[in-house]
């Protein structure tokens, strides 16, 4: 019976030992576990998270949601005290008004000034008309007087009308270069008047911009993170105030450099979440960085001095989650998981 015994603890021994073995195989991906898979736990959910800040420096008039609240494009999540733009927005309608009814004043103006460069140009047309029969009648009455057939008097007379009908001709076409000259004012002072009433719509459209910036609203559909921010409260231009968490996420992998090779786009990937007990997702590679990991850092290592260490790089993989998949809304930025890749069946 004792050697039954130890028969028996002899087989169990050796069954954990090679259970052991087997199971460091395994997990360290060797021979004969060594699949065409290639995994990694140096990956993470990644999403596009939104941190939305304000345009303004206002006081918070009312925060109508609440942390981790689901919303969707266009709801409104901060509402910034407006009466300060509002009064903005209403004094540069007012500046438009009036500058379009200076426009418009310059319009009739010019009208005006056409109207009086015909009825000076009709006056100098009169004029030039009396002046020629002034002449004529000048003229017929000084050989009628070298004849001595016409009067001292009516020479005299014939005289002065035609010196009037000169200075007549004279006014009129100073009131023409007058009416000339207002028209070519009009037309320069309209150029003046068009840029200002551009000025006035372009300080209209900041006012409305800036009452609009007031209302903090979500840009996507997503879930908000915590709400840093509360009726009452002072906040600054660039101060954040909520993040939104939106629906779209993907996976990304970081695989050593040894394990890039039969690596490709389009390739099949399962991936557990420690945050879901180890539930599984599938997915497909979407596209490799362009460089390692260790490219990216703000300080890079140095190796042009001193002992050297070879290290395995790490090159960032981007992991397209694929759609229709149950817990799919459980997968939020952040979460760990453990990717696997099927270069076998890529």
């Amino acid at each position: 019976m004792t050697r039954a015994l130890r028969s028996l603890a002899t087989y169990v021994v050796f069954a954990v030992g090679i259970l052991g073995i087997l199971a460091l195989l395994f997990a360290w991906n060797f021979p004969p576990f060594n699949f065409a898979d290639t995994r990694t736990d140096d990956a993470y959910i990644r999403g596009q998270v939104t941190r939305l800040s304000p345009q303004l420096s206002a006081i918070v008039a009312d925060v109508p949601v609440q942390d981790f609240q689901k919303v969707k494009k266009g709801d409104l999540l901060v509402q910034l005290d407006d009466r300060i733009y509002s009064r903005q927005l209403a004094e540069a309608d007012a500046a438009v008004r009036v500058a379009s009814n200076a426009l418009e004043s310059n319009m009739q103006a010019q009208e005006t000034a056409k109207a009086q460069i015909e009825a000076a140009s009709a006056d100098v047309a009169s004029a030039e008309a009396v002046l020629a029969n002034a002449t004529s009648q000048w003229e017929r009455i000084h050989k009628l007087s070298k004849k001595q057939v016409a009067s001292e008097s009516s020479l005299e007379t014939s005289r002065a009308t035609l010196d009037q009908a000169k200075a007549s001709l004279a006014k009129a076409n100073a009131a023409l270069d007058v009416a000339r000259q207002s028209l070519k004012s009009t037309i320069i002072d309209r150029e003046t008047l068009k840029a200002r009433l551009a000025s006035a719509e372009a300080a209209r459209t900041l006012a409305r911009i800036n009452l609009e910036n007031t209302r903090i609203i979500a840009p996507r559909d997503g879930t908000l993170g915590q709400v840093q921010v509360h009726s009452g409260q002072y906040v600054s231009a660039g101060s954040q105030l909520v993040s939104l968490v939106p629906q779209n996420v993907w996976v990304i992998a970081n695989y050593k450099e040894t394990q890039l090779p039969g690596m490709r786009v389009g390739q099949k990937v399962s991936f557990t979440v420690d945050a879901l007990d180890g539930e599984r997702f599938s997915g497909h590679i979407e596209r490799f960085s362009p460089a390692a990991g260790s490219e990216f850092a703000v300080i890079k290592a140095d190796n042009a001095t001193g002992n050297f260490t070879k290290v395995s790089q790490r090159v960032p993989v981007r992991i397209a989650i694929d759609p229709d998949q149950k817990d799919m809304d459980k997968l939020i930025p952040g979460l760990s998981v453990v990717a696997t890749v099927e270069t076998e069946k890529g």
